[in-house]
C-alpha cells in the first residue's frame, strides 16, 4: 500500500518512484514532508549548491499564427500591441546583453506567418556576431516544428542549418500539458504532446541540450501533470538531452482562460509541484524555479524543496508578463547571490549547459 513511509524509503534509498506514488504526494496534504523528501533528493545530487546564469530574454515579435487560450502574449498582425524586432534591434539587445556579462541569449516567439525561414537564420548569425562567446539558446519544439514546415526540410535538417547559423541548446517552452484532452481546450491549434516529445527526440539526437517545461495551476488534473512527468522521463531514459525541468506556473489575466476565475496555482501548489518533480525526475539533474512566474518569495523558499536552479537575470522578459506576472522585469547578479545566500545555499554561476563559471 501506497504511503509516505514506503516513498520516503524509496527516496533515501535513491530508488524510482511509481505514477501511483507520484500522485499520492501530490494528493499529500503533508507539504512538509513532502518537501523535505525533495531536499533529501536534491541534497544528495547537488549539495547545497544553486545554479543561476547571466541571461538575456529577446522575444522577437508577439505575431503567431496560434491562439491559445492561456497565451496573453499573442497578437495579430493588424492588432493593438503586435511588434516584430528588425535585425538591426535585435543585435542591439544583444550588444547590450554582452556588455552586462551574459554569456546566454535566450530567443522564443510567436510564429509569424510572414517572415521567411532565412530571417531565423539571419538572426542567430546576428546574435553570435556580437560575440562568438554568446551561447544561442532559441525556439521551442513547436517552432522548430513551424521552421521545418517554413523551410519545407525535416526536422532533423531543420536543425542543422540552424546549427550551422549558431544555435547552441533549446529551451523547453510549448509543452504545456501532454494530456490531449487539456491540450486541445488550452492550445488546439499547437502540435500534439505527442508531437512536442518526438521534435525534442530529434533535437538530442542532433546533439543539441534542451530544457523541459510544465505548464501547471489552469485546468489540468493532478493525474495529468504524473502523465506529463512520466513522458518526460521516459524519453530522458531514452536520450539523456533533457538539462532542467522548468514547471511554469499558469498566470490568468489578459488571457481567454481568465474566465474560469481561477486564481492560477498558489505557492503551496508551486512548492508541491517542484518537490514532485524533484522526486519523481529523478533521471533529471536540474530543478527550475522560474523566478519570473513563481514570484522572488516563492522561488526562494522553493531551494528548500528539492530545486537548485533559479534561471537568470532575464533582463526582459513579456510573456509571462503580459499575462499579469507581477515579478521584475530583470534581477542583478548581486541580487540572485544575496537570495540564494540568505536561502542558506551556495551560488554557483553556470552558462547554459550548465558548466560552473564561478563560486560566490
Amino acid at each position: 500500500m501506497t504511503s509516505l513511509s514506503s516513498i520516503s524509503e524509496k527516496v533515501h534509498a535513491g530508488e524510482r518512484i511509481t505514477d501511483e506514488e507520484a500522485l499520492f504526494l501530490f494528493e499529500c496534504r503533508d507539504l512538509i514532508a513532502v518537501g523535505e523528501l525533495a531536499a533529501t533528493a536534491n541534497r544528495r545530487r547537488n549539495g547545497d549548491r544553486v545554479f543561476f546564469n547571466v541571461n538575456r530574454h529577446i522575444n522577437h515579435t508577439n505575431i503567431c499564427v496560434n491562439r491559445c487560450s492561456f497565451c496573453a502574449f499573442y497578437r495579430t498582425a493588424d492588432q493593438p500591441g503586435a511588434y516584430l524586432y528588425d535585425l538591426e534591434e535585435i543585435r542591439n539587445r544583444a550588444l547590450e546583453a554582452h556588455a552586462q556579462g551574459a554569456t546566454e541569449i535566450h530567443i522564443v516567439g510567436g510564429l509569424h506567418p510572414d517572415l521567411p525561414f532565412d530571417f531565423y537564420l539571419e538572426m542567430l548569425r546576428t546574435v553570435k556576431s556580437v560575440s562568438p562567446e554568446l551561447h544561442l539558446k532559441a525556439f521551442t519544439a513547436v517552432e522548430i516544428e513551424y521552421l521545418s514546415k517554413l523551410a519545407g526540410l525535416s526536422v532533423a535538417e531543420t536543425l542543422a542549418e540552424l546549427k550551422g547559423a549558431g544555435l547552441g541548446s533549446l529551451p523547453g517552452g510549448g509543452a504545456e500539458i501532454f494530456a490531449p484532452d487539456v491540450r486541445s481546450r488550452l492550445c488546439p491549434e499547437k502540435i500534439s504532446g505527442e508531437r512536442w516529445l518526438a521534435v525534442m527526440e530529434e533535437v538530442h539526437r542532433a546533439g543539441l541540450k534542451s530544457n523541459a517545461t510544465m505548464l501547471f495551476g489552469h485546468i489540468e488534473s493532478y493525474a495529468d501533470r504524473v502523465d506529463h512527468m512520466r513522458r518526460l522521463r521516459e524519453l530522458q531514459d531514452r536520450t539523456g538531452g533533457f538539462q532542467v525541468f522548468i514547471p511554469l506556473a499558469f498566470q490568468m489575466e489578459n488571457n481567454p482562460l481568465g474566465h474560469l476565475k481561477r486564481p492560477g496555482p498558489g505557492g503551496v501548489d508551486a512548492l508541491k509541484t517542484l518537490a514532485v518533480g524533484r522526486i519523481y525526475l529523478d533521471n533529471f539533474a536540474n530543478i527550475k524555479a522560474y523566478w519570473v512566474m513563481l514570484g522572488l518569495k516563492t522561488a526562494q523558499v522553493a531551494l528548500s524543496f528539492g530545486v537548485n536552479d533559479l534561471d537568470g537575470t532575464v533582463v526582459e522578459e513579456k510573456i509571462g508578463h503580459d499575462a499579469g506576472a507581477a515579478t521584475p522585469q530583470t534581477m542583478g547578479r548581486d541580487e540572485i547571490v544575496t537570495l540564494i545566500r540568505t536561502a542558506g545555499r551556495v551560488p554557483v554561476e553556470r552558462d547554459t549547459l550548465y558548466n560552473e563559471l564561478r563560486v560566490y
